[in-house]
């Protein structure tokens, strides 16, 4: 098929933007098109917009790291169409990566991803249903170039799938890194030495303060053997950690700053009783602390006292003397909001 330049017979086309504050672009854009998303939950919203005709997603997931472009995408009206254009595509070489019912966006869609020439990355969809869930479907990993200044070169990533084989020794430098993503890793049935392994080549690869960053499924208690029992593209989850076996793995394994940057109160399944719950946690690799104590901050409060991961504890109201990457680090994560930051040298 072609894609149709008559109006009546327009197919939308997608646009998919990572933002900052959701809450803030969705006012944004409701105020440039005049209109109120048709879909707005607490980390998902969608424009619709019928001249042009354009779907426009936003996910709040990347943009401070200055990656805007999510992904682009044409969204078809039926499935018969899809066949049509991807076969269209296969026999003029583009190569086609194809997902039937998958659960993305709070709808179960079939799909075919493509990647242009600058490594964009181009989905061509079409909707079966809409979902009270958002569902575990996602962008493909690909070698996707981050945005990059003169000044600074893009980051190093790792990666890591569900189903793929942990190797004794990664074939990267040590320190080499700036950040390992592991996507469905300990939803794979893994022995416990296997997945402590992994950890440890993460730790090993990653440059002081680089970060890990884990996606997948946990739940309140551990479940395993269930390969083939999830819809789907979870089909492929064999076990799920419970939350606290997850969090210490990781603090074993001698990461810190660990934090969910998504645990959803929903369960997106339910097996035996259990909720399964769609998980995004955050770790950094240890910094060796710096001589230099020029920087202070005070903790602001609600509670009494907060202790990091090595230990050092913040009483509300008092300054505390810290060396530079910690300033740094404190103020860029997620409870900066609840510190004043001093430097001395200033």
């Amino acid at each position: 098929m072609s894609i149709s330049t008559d109006q009546a017979a327009a197919v939308p086309f997608h646009l998919s933007l990572n933002v900052c504050d959701l809450g803030r672009s969705v006012e944004f854009f409701r105020r440039l098109f005049d209109r109120e998303p048709a879909k707005q939950l607490s980390d998902y919203a969608k424009f619709e917009i019928e001249n042009p005709p354009l779907v426009l997603s936003l996910e709040p997931n990347g943009a401070a790291a200055g990656i805007q472009l999510n992904h682009l995408g044409i969204r078809l009206p039926n499935s018969e169409q899809l066949v049509e254009l991807q076969q269209r595509l296969e026999l003029a070489g583009i190569s086609c990566a194809r997902e039937d019912g998958v659960e993305c966006c709070y709808a179960r869609q079939t799909k075919f991803w493509i990647t242009d020439p600058d490594r964009n990355l181009w989905e061509i969809y079409t909707i079966e249903e809409n979902l009270d869930h958002r569902g575990l479907g996602q962008l493909p990993v690909v070698e996707h170039p981050l945005k990059q200044s003169r000044r600074s070169p893009a980051p190093a990533i790792w990666v890591h799938r569900l189903g793929e084989a942990v190797p004794d020794r990664l074939i990267i430098e040590s320190r080499g890194v700036d950040q390992v993503v592991l996507e469905g890793s300990f939803n794979d049935d893994l022995p416990d030495e296997r997945r402590q392994h992994l950890l440890a080549e993460a730790r090993r690869i990653l440059r002081p303060g680089g970060q890990l960053s884990f996606h997948g499924l946990s739940a309140d208690r551990s479940i395993a053997n269930i390969r083939g029992r999830l819809p789907g593209p979870a089909a492929a989850v064999e076990c799920v950690p419970s939350i606290s076996e997850l969090i210490a793995a990781l603090e074993s394994a001698g990461f810190e700053e660990i934090h969910f940057t998504k645990l959803g109160e929903a369960a997106c399944f339910t097996i035996d009783g259990i909720g399964l719950r769609e998980t995004r946690v955050v770790a950094c690799s240890p910094c060796e602390p710096s001589a230099s104590s020029h920087h202070a901050v005070l903790y602001k409060g609600p509670f009494r006292l907060l202790q990091d991961d090595r230990g050092r504890t913040f009483a509300r109201g008092q300054w505390v003397s810290v060396d530079r990457d910690r300033w740094e680090r404190l103020r860029a994560s997620p409870v900066g909001e609840h510190f004043l930051f001093r430097n001395s040298c200033d």
